[in-house]
């Protein structure tokens, strides 16, 4: 018998019955605010999403339809009432005992579908973070006919749904009774319920009241019309006072209509560190969504805060941050081209308010222009680095200089900027942030303009020679100088420059360096590492000492007839020259410099005794 014939005479096993899902409600709960939301203060913004939605979907079908959401605060309770669709006994076993049912599925909804907030079952089911009981007494506006509909449900998961008599609900809408739940009572007390429903719901497009008090401000601070453009930035000064606590160097306006954004950054008054992650506060149809939507601009413009309304931004499910998508990807960028365009308007037409600006901000426009070449040549005349002519424009710098040359660290420029400032040569410090990245890319924005890195050699090339005969004469100093630094991986070469006062310059690059710090790893090591270490020696430049035979003091030195005191003497010149440049020292640096010293006070003190 083939297989076949054989699975087909087995008898066929029963289709298992399908369960559905049983849900703990005071787990869920529990989730929703240990890990979902923030705080429980988002309980109201899901009350306010529900009613603007309503109103929402009713206005769909009666376009005139009273648009109103009234807040009343009780002791420990409180009530919020809207004129919205409302809901029929069938609505209400749909959506509000399913959870995760949205009102945007509702039969003849679909037409109004971008213009909800958020999902009514979920949102309601969130009211329970701050309340132990939720009654909801509605009645339709699609089906009049239909009598009004009372849900109550509490936090153990029971619920119970009736219909009442017409006169419990005489108009169409929806009412939310809440009864806090133990130690929640401050969450609905009235002036905690104003300040959330204000600061949740300040720009929504309804007429919010808590209490008699007026919820909504509309229009927007940027939408408004001022008298003049000082006026405008007046208001707006103030507007971002009340809401981030700083008054703005300015405003820039950010509109992206395909985007359905309209909003505001300011610009911060002091600097911020690049790695700070800028809070901004979005609002989704006039909702606050959160206040602290960090992925909104580009990392290179964290010296604003944003705060603005967009309807085609997609919440995550906590409808507390952004959802990263394509959509968010391009609103980032249009944003930043928005902030670009600021930058390059106050470059052309405003130098004054722009010169105030990279005077606190120049580190995130240097940011944004080592990568966008047009910025770049734009802010040329404008962004200050540190040379050795002082702190002056890349621009001025390149007119002042044939050639122009930079180190990539403070701690090179520090080392050289003084001898070579006296040879003539204009260095920038290219040791800041972005710095040595915009000088390497001068050339591409200023055709003809030659950049090149400082180095040890290219200083050392730069000092005068000295005479050969005055070399051979100082032959037995400088060997014995030689000899004594040789151990520290370090030349000896004799210069003429100035300054006079620098009587010994320490010069050596990256690579010396390298060299050096392997060396010492090699000596530190085990065999094994050290064989290791030693496979990777390089042929790498040493340091070198320079000594100014213009210095006096160098002169008297390289008379000395003691070769213990040359030693000595040449060991302090080392030190001196290493803190000059402000050189971590090695263990082996440090132990020199109080050898040296002590050498020096011995042979003042029996110098003294001999006398």
């Amino acid at each position: 018998m083939d297989s076949q014939t054989s699975q087909s005479s087995q008898p066929s096993l029963p289709s298992p019955s399908p369960r559905t899902f049983q849900v703990d409600l005071r787990g869920l709960v529990d989730l929703l605010s240990h890990h979902l939301y923030s705080s429980p203060k988002v309980y109201l913004r899901e009350l306010l999403q529900n009613a603007v939605d309503a109103i929402t979907a009713r206005r769909a079908v009666e376009p005139n339809a009273p648009a109103l959401v009234r807040l009343f605060a009780e002791p420990g309770a409180l009530r919020v009432e809207d004129s919205g669709v409302g809901l029929t006994e069938a609505d209400v076993h749909d959506l509000l005992a399913t959870i995760g049912r949205s009102s945007k599925r509702a039969e003849g909804l679909q037409e109004a579908r971008s213009d909800f907030l958020g999902q009514f079952g979920i949102g309601l089911l969130a009211c329970f973070v701050v309340a132990e009981r939720i009654r909801v007494v509605s009645r339709s506006a699609r089906t009049p006919d239909a009598a009004p509909v009372e849900w109550t449900a509490a936090d153990d998961g029971s619920y119970t749904v009736r219909t009442l008599p017409d006169d419990a609900r005489p108009e169409p809408g929806t009412t939310v009774h809440l009864v806090a739940r133990a130690g929640a009572a401050e969450w609905l007390a009235e002036d905690r319920v104003l300040a959330l429903a204000r600061d949740f719901g300040s720009l929504l497009p309804y007429d919010v009241r808590v209490g008699e008090e007026a919820v909504t401000d509309l229009p927007a601070p940027w939408d408004r019309p001022y008298p003049s453009p000082a006026a405008r930035r007046v208001a707006l000064g103030r507007h971002c006072h009340d809401l981030f606590g700083f008054t703005p160097l300015d405003a820039i306006e950010l509109d992206v209509p395909l985007a359905g954004i309209r909003g505001v950054a300011y610009v911060l008054p002091s600097a911020v560190s690049p790695a700070q992650r800028a809070g901004h506060r979005v609002h989704l149809k006039g909702m606050l969504l959160t206040e602290r939507a960090e992925q909104l601009l580009p990392d290179w413009a964290f010296f604003v805060r944003c705060v603005l309304d967009t309807d085609s931004l997609r919440p995550t499910a906590s409808r507390e941050a952004l959802y990263e998508d394509e959509t968010l990807a391009a609103v980032r960028e249009a944003l930043g081209e928005r902030i670009r365009s600021w930058l390059t308007g106050l470059a052309a037409g405003d130098p004054e308010r722009l010169a105030a600006f990279l005077a606190v901000h120049h580190l995130g426009v240097k940011s944004l222009a080592r990568h966008d070449r047009e910025m770049l040549r734009t802010m040329l005349p404008w962004l200050p680095f540190e040379t050795t002519d002082g702190r002056l424009s890349l621009e001025e710098f390149a007119r002042r200089h044939p050639v122009v040359h930079f180190t990539r660290t403070v701690e090179e420029y520090r080392q050289v900027a003084p001898i070579a400032s006296a040879q003539g040569v204009g260095v920038i410090n290219g040791g800041y942030t972005y710095d040595s990245e915009l000088v390497e890319a001068l050339p591409s924005v200023r055709p003809g303009t030659v950049v090149a890195e400082l180095d040890a050699d290219t200083v050392t090339a730069h000092l005068d020679a000295v005479d050969p005969a005055v070399e051979l004469a100082l032959a037995g100093f400088l060997a014995a100088a030689r000899a004594k630094l040789d151990p520290l991986g370090c030349d000896v070469v004799l210069r003429a420059f100035h300054p006079l006062s620098v009587p010994a310059l320490h010069l050596d690059d990256r690579a010396a360096r390298h060299e050096q710090a392997r060396a010492q790893a090699e000596e530190e090591a085990d065999d094994l590492w050290a064989g290791i270490l030693g496979s990777l020696r390089g042929e790498a430049p040493r340091a070198r000492l320079v000594l100014n035979h213009l210095s006096p003091l160098i002169r008297r030195i390289g008379s000395l007839g003691e070769p213990e005191l040359i030693g000595t003497a040449v060991e302090s010149l080392y030190g001196q020259a290493l803190l000059m440049a402000q050189r971590p020292l090695r263990p082996a640096d440090s132990a020199l410099l109080n050898r040296a010293f002590i050498g020096l006070l011995e042979w003042a003190t029996n110098g003294e005794g001999d006398r």
